[in-house]
């Protein structure tokens, strides 16, 4: 086991390596893999951390609980973001306090829960592409489709006002974009989470049939939550149930109009819709991992490297996802793959509880899409579709237009 070579401390990378081009992976991660596992980076924000590479190690990072959430609360953590989550969210949590949480949102992303929410989610797609068809083409499937299905999907589930979507939108937008300086990221944070605590007075006084009033009444029944707690989960869904999946299904759409082929498997043959969500899950690059640090509460062996207590990890899903050991052919996007156990909505007590839900949407979104719009097709070359200038190391289509 090595701290590093010839004992000294090896200068860190700056990360991300490069720019994100579309959705390739920069090659500096296969070398990592290939070779030493670990490397030393510095992030935009906060100070040095270790950037875990290969498959093992990653999941070693997301679920022993030598490596720490709720550590890496302060300023020298290394982050994408420029600002810390309170210490009573659910993502910053450890065991017990993690599970308690966990506990009381996973009731609300039970798979009878989530089945019963199907017709729901086909509803709101197939209203989504009436719309798309009486505007005619060319349309926009980011900002005409993927957009609001995921938003309507996840303000119904929570209870938010459909019709407060553009100032919430717009408030998670500034804080994933690179394009806004860190004061209005951390400006824009404080305005969805007051926004938020509002609503959750709101349902104290005039409670429905939504999870934040559910999340009300844990707080005043023995669950307990605290006030801060019940905001920090509200926001964690709203953000991973608008953003993250919105992302998921333009990143989708955008490979299969940007590979023919692989669009006309699944229009040949839509049961493979299923199978090849969870392929573009692991094909494509996730939002989790190397913005959530984990820090070593002792001196732990990590891929033959001592990480020594207090020093941050940051555990890449993305790269564990190509990791050749696991996957065969791992940079090849492959529906007809057999063994397949990425690990996209993350791995342990931190796994995404929603990850069902999310699966759902995408399913229904991508198969119903295909099924109405069997012409669909790019309306300009893939070359020039516009990218998101996104803060962390995960971006999407700015707009995706499309024909049929």
């Amino acid at each position: 086991m090595n701290e590093c070579p010839m004992g000294k401390r090896p200068a860190a990378l700056a990360y991300p390596f490069t720019e994100s081009e579309r959705l390739e992976v920069d090659p500096t991660y296969a070398r990592l893999r290939n070779g030493e596992g670990l490397a030393l980076v510095q992030p935009p924000f906060g100070g040095e951390g270790w950037l875990a590479a290969r498959y093992e190690d990653v999941r070693t990072v997301l679920s022993d609980p030598r490596f720490s959430r709720a550590r890496a609360l302060h300023e020298d953590v290394p982050r994408m973001v420029p600002f810390l989550p309170p210490p009573d969210t659910i993502m910053a949590m450890d065991p017990p306090d993690h599970n308690r949480l966990r506990k009381m949102l996973a009731q609300a992303f039970t798979m009878r829960r989530v089945e019963k929410m199907r017709p729901k989610v086909q509803s709101v797609v197939d209203r989504q592409i009436d719309l798309l068809e009486k505007a005619g083409t060319p349309a926009d499937l980011m900002g005409d489709f993927a957009v609001p299905v995921s938003m309507t999907v996840i303000t119904e589930l929570l209870g938010v006002p459909y019709e407060d979507r553009d100032r919430f939108g717009t408030w998670v937008g500034i804080i994933f974009s690179a394009s806004h300086p860190p004061e209005e990221a951390m400006a824009a944070n404080e305005s969805l989470t007051g926004y938020l605590a509002g609503l959750v007075a709101q349902r104290r006084e005039r409670p429905g049939d939504d999870l934040l009033s559910v999340l009300v009444e844990a707080r005043d029944s023995g669950d307990r939550l605290t006030e801060s707690e019940m905001v920090g989960l509200a926001t964690a869904v709203l953000i991973a149930g608008f953003d993250v999946t919105s992302n998921h299904l333009g990143n989708m759409l955008y490979a299969l109009l940007a590979s023919p082929e692989h669009l006309g498997q699944l229009l040949e043959d839509p049961g493979m819709v299923p199978g090849a969500v969870e392929e573009m899950l692991r094909y494509i690059r996730p939002a989790t991992g190397e913005s959530i640090p984990r820090v070593a509460t002792e001196d732990v062996e990590l891929g033959g490297v001592r990480i020594k207590a207090g020093e941050a990890v940051l555990p890449s899903t993305m790269s564990a996802n190509r990791d050749a050991s696991v996957f065969e052919n791992p940079d090849v996007m492959d529906f007809g793959r057999k063994h397949n156990p990425h690990i996209a909505f993350g791995y342990g007590a931190h796994h995404c509880v929603g990850a069902q839900l999310a699966r759902l949407e995408l399913q229904v979104a991508i198969a119903t899409l295909l099924e109405r719009l069997p012409g669909l097709r790019p309306a300009v070359p893939v070359a020039e579709v516009p990218w998101r200038d996104a803060r962390n190391v995960w971006s999407s289509p700015a707009e995706l237009k499309a024909t049929w």
